[in-house]
Protein backbone atom coordinates (compact mmCIF):
# COMPACT_ATOMS: atom_id res chain seq x y z
CA UNK A 1 0.00 0.00 0.00
CA UNK A 2 2.86 2.36 0.79
CA UNK A 3 4.30 1.98 -2.72
CA UNK A 4 0.91 2.78 -4.24
CA UNK A 5 0.61 5.82 -1.99
CA UNK A 6 4.07 7.05 -2.99
CA UNK A 7 3.23 6.64 -6.68
CA UNK A 8 -0.08 8.44 -6.16
CA UNK A 9 1.66 11.39 -4.48
CA UNK A 10 4.10 11.56 -7.41
CA UNK A 11 1.09 11.61 -9.77
CA UNK A 12 -0.46 14.49 -7.81
CA UNK A 13 2.76 16.49 -7.92
CA UNK A 14 3.75 15.86 -11.55
CA UNK A 15 0.46 15.49 -13.42
CA UNK A 16 -2.06 17.31 -11.24
CA UNK A 17 0.36 20.02 -10.06
CA UNK A 18 -1.27 20.16 -6.63
CA UNK A 19 0.16 22.16 -3.75
CA UNK A 20 2.49 20.59 -1.15
CA UNK A 21 -0.20 21.27 1.48
CA UNK A 22 -2.78 19.21 -0.46
CA UNK A 23 -0.29 16.37 -0.99
CA UNK A 24 0.44 16.23 2.75
CA UNK A 25 -3.27 16.25 3.59
CA UNK A 26 -4.08 13.46 1.10
CA UNK A 27 -1.14 11.39 2.32
CA UNK A 28 -2.24 11.63 5.97
CA UNK A 29 -5.88 10.93 5.09
CA UNK A 30 -5.00 7.82 3.08
CA UNK A 31 -2.61 6.50 5.72
CA UNK A 32 -5.50 6.67 8.23
CA UNK A 33 -7.72 4.78 5.81
CA UNK A 34 -5.01 2.12 5.32
CA UNK A 35 -4.84 1.69 9.11
CA UNK A 36 -8.61 1.19 9.17
CA UNK A 37 -8.36 -1.43 6.41
CA UNK A 38 -5.64 -3.34 8.21
CA UNK A 39 -7.66 -3.35 11.44
CA UNK A 40 -10.94 -4.37 9.82
CA UNK A 41 -9.97 -6.35 6.71
CA UNK A 42 -8.94 -9.97 6.21
CA UNK A 43 -5.50 -10.34 7.84
CA UNK A 44 -4.55 -12.98 5.28
CA UNK A 45 -4.77 -10.56 2.35
CA UNK A 46 -2.05 -8.28 1.06
CA UNK A 47 -2.42 -4.53 1.06
CA UNK A 48 -3.26 -4.41 -2.64
CA UNK A 49 -5.89 -7.14 -2.18
CA UNK A 50 -7.45 -5.17 0.68
CA UNK A 51 -7.66 -2.07 -1.51
CA UNK A 52 -9.23 -4.04 -4.37
CA UNK A 53 -11.81 -5.54 -2.04
CA UNK A 54 -13.12 -2.21 -0.76
CA UNK A 55 -16.76 -1.55 -1.68
CA UNK A 56 -19.20 1.24 -0.87
CA UNK A 57 -20.36 -0.60 2.26
CA UNK A 58 -16.81 -0.67 3.63
CA UNK A 59 -16.45 3.04 2.90
CA UNK A 60 -19.71 3.83 4.68
CA UNK A 61 -18.48 1.87 7.68
CA UNK A 62 -15.27 3.90 7.60
CA UNK A 63 -17.19 7.18 7.41
CA UNK A 64 -19.37 6.07 10.33
CA UNK A 65 -16.20 5.66 12.38
CA UNK A 66 -15.02 9.11 11.35
CA UNK A 67 -18.32 10.69 12.42
CA UNK A 68 -17.45 9.83 16.04
CA UNK A 69 -14.40 12.10 16.10
CA UNK A 70 -14.31 14.27 12.97
CA UNK A 71 -16.20 17.27 11.64
CA UNK A 72 -18.23 17.05 8.44
CA UNK A 73 -15.66 19.25 6.72
CA UNK A 74 -12.89 16.81 7.63
CA UNK A 75 -14.96 13.82 6.51
CA UNK A 76 -15.74 15.57 3.22
CA UNK A 77 -12.01 16.09 2.60
CA UNK A 78 -11.11 12.47 3.44
CA UNK A 79 -13.77 11.12 1.12
CA UNK A 80 -12.48 13.42 -1.60
CA UNK A 81 -8.97 12.00 -1.06
CA UNK A 82 -10.32 8.45 -1.37
CA UNK A 83 -12.29 9.31 -4.50
CA UNK A 84 -9.19 10.78 -6.16
CA UNK A 85 -7.00 7.88 -5.02
CA UNK A 86 -9.33 5.20 -6.38
CA UNK A 87 -9.73 7.12 -9.63
CA UNK A 88 -5.96 6.83 -9.92
CA UNK A 89 -6.02 3.10 -9.05
CA UNK A 90 -8.62 2.46 -11.75
CA UNK A 91 -6.52 4.37 -14.27
CA UNK A 92 -3.47 2.28 -13.35
CA UNK A 93 -5.42 -1.00 -13.55
CA UNK A 94 -4.98 -1.76 -9.84
CA UNK A 95 -8.72 -1.52 -9.08
CA UNK A 96 -11.70 -2.32 -11.31
CA UNK A 97 -14.03 0.37 -9.94
CA UNK A 98 -14.12 3.43 -7.74
CA UNK A 99 -16.17 2.52 -4.64
CA UNK A 100 -16.19 6.16 -3.50
CA UNK A 101 -18.40 7.09 -6.47
CA UNK A 102 -21.27 5.23 -4.81
CA UNK A 103 -20.94 7.17 -1.53
CA UNK A 104 -22.47 10.61 -1.14
CA UNK A 105 -20.34 13.32 0.43
CA UNK A 106 -21.70 14.77 3.69
CA UNK A 107 -23.01 18.29 3.43
CA UNK A 108 -20.32 20.77 4.38
CA UNK A 109 -20.82 22.72 7.56
CA UNK A 110 -21.81 26.30 6.88
CA UNK A 111 -19.74 28.67 8.94
CA UNK A 112 -19.14 32.36 8.93
CA UNK A 113 -15.48 33.33 8.96
CA UNK A 114 -14.19 35.13 12.03
CA UNK A 115 -13.24 38.69 11.22
CA UNK A 116 -11.74 41.61 13.09
CA UNK A 117 -13.54 44.91 12.98
CA UNK A 118 -11.74 47.85 11.37
CA UNK A 119 -10.99 49.29 14.83
CA UNK A 120 -9.62 45.96 16.06
CA UNK A 121 -7.48 45.61 12.96
CA UNK A 122 -5.99 49.08 13.48
CA UNK A 123 -5.26 48.26 17.13
CA UNK A 124 -3.50 45.07 16.09
CA UNK A 125 -1.38 46.79 13.46
CA UNK A 126 -0.58 50.07 15.21
CA UNK A 127 0.22 49.17 18.83
CA UNK A 128 2.75 47.29 20.88
CA UNK A 129 5.63 46.75 18.42
CA UNK A 130 9.25 47.16 19.43
CA UNK A 131 12.05 48.19 17.08
CA UNK A 132 14.04 44.95 17.04
CA UNK A 133 14.05 42.90 13.85
CA UNK A 134 11.65 40.12 14.93
CA UNK A 135 9.03 42.61 16.12
CA UNK A 136 9.32 44.56 12.87
CA UNK A 137 8.98 41.25 11.01
CA UNK A 138 5.73 40.39 12.80
CA UNK A 139 4.26 43.80 12.06
CA UNK A 140 5.22 43.45 8.38
CA UNK A 141 3.60 40.01 8.29
CA UNK A 142 0.29 41.15 9.77
CA UNK A 143 0.24 44.26 7.59
CA UNK A 144 0.79 42.17 4.46
CA UNK A 145 -1.83 39.55 5.40
CA UNK A 146 -4.41 42.29 5.88
CA UNK A 147 -3.25 44.48 2.99
CA UNK A 148 -3.26 41.76 0.35
CA UNK A 149 -5.55 39.03 1.69
CA UNK A 150 -2.94 36.29 1.48
CA UNK A 151 -3.30 32.80 2.85
CA UNK A 152 -0.69 32.18 5.53
CA UNK A 153 0.79 29.37 3.42
CA UNK A 154 1.19 31.79 0.54
CA UNK A 155 2.82 34.36 2.81
CA UNK A 156 5.48 32.08 4.29
CA UNK A 157 6.42 30.80 0.80
CA UNK A 158 7.25 34.32 -0.45
CA UNK A 159 10.82 35.21 -1.34
CA UNK A 160 12.32 38.71 -1.32
CA UNK A 161 11.94 38.86 -5.10
CA UNK A 162 8.19 38.15 -4.80
CA UNK A 163 7.48 41.69 -3.58
CA UNK A 164 7.96 44.82 -5.67
CA UNK A 165 7.88 47.62 -3.12
CA UNK A 166 8.28 50.34 -5.74
CA UNK A 167 5.17 49.37 -7.67
CA UNK A 168 3.31 47.99 -4.62
CA UNK A 169 2.74 44.46 -5.95
CA UNK A 170 3.29 40.93 -4.68
CA UNK A 171 3.45 37.80 -6.84
CA UNK A 172 1.66 34.98 -5.03
CA UNK A 173 1.65 31.24 -5.77
CA UNK A 174 -1.74 30.00 -4.56
CA UNK A 175 -3.68 26.75 -4.60
CA UNK A 176 -2.95 24.55 -7.58
CA UNK A 177 0.28 26.54 -7.95
CA UNK A 178 -1.63 29.25 -9.75
CA UNK A 179 0.06 32.64 -9.74
CA UNK A 180 -1.68 35.93 -9.15
CA UNK A 181 -0.53 39.52 -8.70
CA UNK A 182 -1.98 41.36 -5.71
CA UNK A 183 -1.59 45.02 -4.68
CA UNK A 184 0.31 45.86 -1.49
CA UNK A 185 -0.86 48.94 0.41
CA UNK A 186 1.37 51.79 1.54
CA UNK A 187 1.35 50.82 5.24
CA UNK A 188 2.36 47.26 4.41
CA UNK A 189 5.14 48.46 2.10
CA UNK A 190 6.52 50.73 4.82
CA UNK A 191 6.44 47.88 7.33
CA UNK A 192 8.22 45.49 4.95
CA UNK A 193 10.90 48.11 4.18
CA UNK A 194 11.48 48.72 7.88
CA UNK A 195 11.86 44.98 8.49
CA UNK A 196 14.24 44.43 5.56
CA UNK A 197 16.32 47.46 6.53
CA UNK A 198 16.64 46.10 10.05
CA UNK A 199 17.48 42.62 8.76
CA UNK A 200 20.40 43.91 6.72
CA UNK A 201 21.71 42.57 3.41
CA UNK A 202 19.17 40.43 1.56
CA UNK A 203 19.37 38.16 -1.48
CA UNK A 204 16.50 38.07 -3.96
CA UNK A 205 15.86 34.33 -3.67
CA UNK A 206 15.95 34.37 0.14
CA UNK A 207 12.68 33.85 2.06
CA UNK A 208 10.96 37.16 2.67
CA UNK A 209 10.26 36.30 6.31
CA UNK A 210 12.90 34.50 8.38
CA UNK A 211 12.73 32.82 11.77
CA UNK A 212 15.22 33.63 14.52
CA UNK A 213 17.62 30.98 13.15
CA UNK A 214 17.67 32.45 9.66
CA UNK A 215 15.40 29.82 8.07
CA UNK A 216 12.00 30.19 6.44
CA UNK A 217 9.24 31.07 8.90
CA UNK A 218 6.44 28.49 9.27
CA UNK A 219 2.68 29.05 9.22
CA UNK A 220 2.45 27.70 12.77
CA UNK A 221 4.91 30.31 14.01
CA UNK A 222 2.91 33.09 12.33
CA UNK A 223 -0.24 31.92 14.10
CA UNK A 224 1.53 31.70 17.45
CA UNK A 225 2.99 35.21 17.05
CA UNK A 226 -0.39 36.60 16.05
CA UNK A 227 -2.02 35.26 19.20
CA UNK A 228 0.64 36.99 21.32
CA UNK A 229 0.09 40.28 19.51
CA UNK A 230 -3.70 40.04 19.86
CA UNK A 231 -3.27 39.72 23.63
CA UNK A 232 -0.93 42.74 23.69
CA UNK A 233 -3.48 44.75 21.73
CA UNK A 234 -6.27 43.73 24.13
CA UNK A 235 -8.27 41.90 21.44
CA UNK A 236 -10.10 38.97 23.03
CA UNK A 237 -10.92 36.99 19.91
CA UNK A 238 -9.80 33.56 18.75
CA UNK A 239 -8.45 35.05 15.54
CA UNK A 240 -5.97 33.32 13.24
CA UNK A 241 -3.88 34.52 10.29
CA UNK A 242 -6.81 33.46 8.10
CA UNK A 243 -8.97 35.91 10.06
CA UNK A 244 -6.88 38.73 8.58
CA UNK A 245 -7.65 37.37 5.10
CA UNK A 246 -11.35 37.27 6.00
CA UNK A 247 -11.13 40.79 7.40
CA UNK A 248 -9.45 42.00 4.20
CA UNK A 249 -12.33 40.66 2.08
CA UNK A 250 -15.12 41.78 4.41
CA UNK A 251 -13.77 45.32 4.80
CA UNK A 252 -13.35 45.65 1.03
CA UNK A 253 -16.92 44.48 0.51
CA UNK A 254 -18.22 46.87 3.17
CA UNK A 255 -16.31 49.66 1.42
CA UNK A 256 -18.10 48.99 -1.86
CA UNK A 257 -15.63 46.74 -3.69
CA UNK A 258 -17.02 44.49 -6.41
CA UNK A 259 -17.40 40.83 -5.40
CA UNK A 260 -15.66 39.58 -8.55
CA UNK A 261 -12.70 41.88 -7.91
CA UNK A 262 -12.43 40.43 -4.39
CA UNK A 263 -12.60 36.94 -5.91
CA UNK A 264 -9.57 37.76 -8.08
CA UNK A 265 -7.63 39.25 -5.20
CA UNK A 266 -8.27 36.22 -3.00
CA UNK A 267 -7.47 33.74 -5.76
CA UNK A 268 -10.81 31.92 -5.46
CA UNK A 269 -11.68 29.68 -8.40
CA UNK A 270 -15.41 29.90 -7.72
CA UNK A 271 -17.40 33.02 -6.96
CA UNK A 272 -19.54 30.96 -4.54
CA UNK A 273 -16.50 30.67 -2.25
CA UNK A 274 -16.22 34.47 -2.14
CA UNK A 275 -19.95 34.96 -1.56
CA UNK A 276 -19.71 33.86 2.07
CA UNK A 277 -18.37 37.34 2.81
CA UNK A 278 -21.70 38.85 1.77
CA UNK A 279 -23.31 36.87 4.60
CA UNK A 280 -20.79 38.29 7.07
CA UNK A 281 -21.62 41.82 5.96
CA UNK A 282 -25.36 41.22 6.16
CA UNK A 283 -25.00 39.81 9.67
CA UNK A 284 -22.98 42.84 10.77
CA UNK A 285 -25.53 45.16 9.19
CA UNK A 286 -28.40 43.43 11.01
CA UNK A 287 -26.54 43.61 14.33
CA UNK A 288 -26.09 47.38 13.92
CA UNK A 289 -29.74 47.75 12.89
CA UNK A 290 -31.05 45.75 15.85
CA UNK A 291 -28.92 47.75 18.25
CA UNK A 292 -29.61 51.21 16.84
CA UNK A 293 -33.14 51.27 15.42
CA UNK A 294 -35.82 52.17 18.02
CA UNK A 295 -38.39 49.88 16.42
CA UNK A 296 -36.18 46.97 15.40
CA UNK A 297 -37.44 44.64 18.12
CA UNK A 298 -40.83 43.83 19.54
CA UNK A 299 -41.58 45.08 23.02
CA UNK A 300 -41.56 42.38 25.67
Amino acid sequence: MQELLDNFIDYLRVERNVSPHTMRAYSLDLEKFFAFLRANGDPGKSGVELLRGVDHLMLRRYLAELHKTSSRTSIHRRLSALRTFYRYLVREGVAERNPADAVSSPRKENYLPKVLSVDETFRLLDKGYATETLSLRDRAIFELLYSSGLRVGELVSLNVVSVDLNYGLVRVVGKGRKERIVPVGGKARDAIRAYLDSRGRTVQDQPLFLNNRGGRLTARSVERNLKKQLIKAGILKEATPHSLRHSFATHLLDGGADLRAIQELLGHVSLSTTQKYTQVSVDQLMAVYDKAHPRSKKKK
